[in-house]
């Protein structure tokens, strides 16, 4: 790495440059488990996995999985909420140089039939629930030849294990469901329990695809992040040797973030195994009653979120009278965390919240303010090791913007993906002479700590979640009553953004905001659907035509002030 400013603030012990182990994933938890193999390593609930045991999960379920025709390059897709299986199904998938494609549980038919097609899915594990609600209709449009069917009880001890299917069958919706089994339809924890731990031994090189972590663009479109065992091994090294008050063997870490997002994957997943750590799974990122019980109740030290989950925890009822303490170091990524929140978790825990930056493209962590030093509050602090970064001219991408200009935030390191899925021609827009182009706009002091300051996309971040206004656009002029559409993120509170649509009717038509949030919520996610709609009788245009969001932001903006 050649000398940076940001460089002097680095802690002592972090190198500007990394000798790394060049070690697979599943090689990272087989070293794991040589270390600390009688350590717990996944608790849910009442129940708990050493390391051993988990391990025992991985093989026995790779295993079956290759009996089922999963070689080395297939894509396997993960639908699940943050439970023992997704972490088993992961590992059991790239323990066979196979690659995950893991898959928001919230979905609906349409985008898990768009995404499947893409990556070409052979095999799916997902919940009984999803399944029966959303995949089994679908199938003879699924490329999918074997669905293996989790049940969110499994890894339960008695008595929740006889107790729990009959609270999840009054959830609404329920959370349980039968599925019959068949020739191509398999249950997670028989096969796994009929299958001996004796997975085929596969070459797995640094360089293959680990896992397709899709993530949409300007266009909506979906595409799929290649991202390494390189760029995903390396990407928790950087952040080990960052967050040098870790302890291998020692730590508790919070396990809320969503596995299907890569935030979740890297920080909540695959740093935890590195050191040795017991992961707390949470499925339900919103519960923040079993969140907060499960920190007091486990002692968490590590906690990485989003800022509304600390919000949330920040206006618990009672929370004061709760002992937080055991925390010692957090992460918040994934959206600005706001300066008012950040001080009132950490007068609650005694804890320290280093706020970062990264990317789905980028494994994803690039920035993150030092843990135990310099911290500048509302940025997203320094580039890790081996990461280079760069402000250039938003309109030429070269002109390098000095000090306090914005620009286009560009990125490079060893946790760049390889591309994108399918799409070199998307790549090549995106990687150009060895650099990254976030689409992100920021600003670098002089000491080179950067600040986010806006984004070149129009996508809308929304409780941590993107969502992009063209998807949904193309879903609401899908509405028969419908001419045109546009979509923007407007501020909230709680969440960051929420979604806000601009709808225009064709002549004599009379659908209702009702009738039109129904439409989406049966075509979109929950957490992209709009929560406001309003009918216009147009929708500014530039002179090409072009819907102009920038005026409909900017009347929101207006409407805001005047409210105060």
């Amino acid at each position: 790495m050649e000398e940076r400013r940001w460089h002097e603030f680095y802690e002592d012990g972090v190198p500007t440059a990394i000798v790394y182990d060049d070690v697979t994933l599943p090689g990272l938890l087989d070293r794991t488990v040589s270390r600390f193999g009688d350590r717990p390593a996944l608790t849910f609930q009442n129940g708990t996995l050493t390391y051993s045991g988990f391990k025992e999960e991985v093989d026995r379920l790779a295993s079956a999985l290759a009996r089922l025709g999963v070689t080395r390059g297939s894509r396997v897709a993960i639908q699940m909420p943050n439970l023992p299986q997704t972490i088993i199904a992961i590992f059991a998938t790239l323990r066979l140089g196979a690659i995950t494609v893991l898959t928001n549980p919230l979905y609906t038919p349409r985008e898990i039939t768009a995404q499947w097609q893409d990556a070409g899915v052979t095999v799916a594990i997902l919940m009984d629930f999803i399944y029966e609600g959303r995949v089994k209709g679908i199938r003879e449009h699924l490329p999918v030849q074997h669905y293996i069917i989790a049940s969110i009880p499994e890894y339960l001890r008695f008595p929740l294990s006889l107790l729990a299917p009959l609270k999840l069958k009054k959830a609404s919706p329920p959370m349980v469901a039968k599925v019959a089994g068949s020739d191509t339809v398999h249950h997670f924890r028989k096969l796994i329990r009929a299958t001996r731990p004796n997975p085929p031994l596969v070459g797995i090189d640094m360089d293959d695809v680990a896992m397709l972590q899709f993530t949409g663009g300007t266009t909506g479109a979906s595409k799929g992040a290649m991202l390494t065992h390189r760029n995903l091994s390396y990407n928790a090294q950087q952040i080990r040797i960052w967050a040098q008050g870790i302890k291998d063997g020692e730590e508790t870490w919070l396990g809320c973030l969503p596995y299907f997002h890569i935030y979740g994957i890297t920080v909540s997943m695959l740093n935890p195994i590195l050191v040795g750590a017991r992961i707390v799974v949470i499925p339900n990122p919103r519960d923040v009653a079993a969140m907060i019980k499960n920190i007091v109740k486990h002692r968490v030290t590590f906690m990485p979120a989003v800022p509304a989950m600390y919000n949330a925890i920040n206006q618990y009822p009672g929370v004061d009278q709760l002992d937080l303490s055991s925390i010692k170091i957090c992460h918040s990524g994934s959206a600005p965390l706001p300066v008012d929140v950040l001080r009132r978790f950490e007068e609650l825990t005694g804890a320290k919240i280093t706020e970062g930056y990264g990317l789905t493209e980028t494994s994803p962590v690039t920035h993150s303010n030092p843990p135990l030093g310099v911290r500048k509050e509302g940025s997203i602090g320094i580039p890790l090791s081996d990461t280079d970064a760069r402000i250039v001219d938003a309109e030429d991408g070269v002109t390098e913007m000095p000090v306090g200009e914005p620009g286009e935030l560009l990125l490079r390191g060893p946790q760049v993906m390889k591309g994108y899925w399918n799409r070199p021609e998307a790549t090549e827009e995106v990687i150009k002479n060895g650099w990254f182009y976030t689409g992100d706009l920021a600003t670098v002091d002089e000491d080179g700590y950067f600040r986010i300051v806006g984004r070149k996309k129009d996508m809308i971040l929304c409780s941590g979640y993107n969502v992009y206004p063209d998807e949904i656009d193309r879903v609401l002029m899908g509405h028969p009553d419908v001419l045109e559409a546009a979509t923007i993120g407007i501020p909230d509170e709680k969440r960051g953004e929420t979604v806000k649509s601009f709808v225009v009717l064709h002549p004599e038509k009379e659908a209702t905001a009702d009738e039109l949030t129904s439409y989406c919520r049966h075509n979109l996610a929950a957490y992209k659907v709009p929560r406001s709609i309003e009918f216009r009788e147009s929708l500014p245009k530039s002179t090409v035509l072009k819907i102009l969001r920038r005026e409909l932001r900017a009347e929101e903006s207006t409407k805001l002030e005047a409210d105060g």
